[in-house]
């Protein structure tokens, strides 16, 4: 897959990510820098693309 590829994301986090994009622009930031910063944020949440199944990383703190 080539970098800088979003093939690797779930819908969720496309749909983010665009909401993400769509606050930045809003905000004065160019087109590149918000897909940037939107993709970049669903990543910190998330911890990458697609993840499923048992063993998923969790976003909060561990359970106990």
């Amino acid at each position: 897959m080539a970098r800088g590829s979003k093939k690797s994301y779930t819908s969720k986090q496309k749909r983010q990510a665009r909401h993400i994009e769509a606050s930045e622009k809003k905000s004065g930031k160019s087109a590149k820098r918000a897909a940037s910063i939107a993709y970049a944020t669903v990543n910190k949440r998330d911890g990458g693309g697609k993840k499923s199944g048992s063993g998923r990383k969790r976003a909060t703190k561990s359970r106990k």
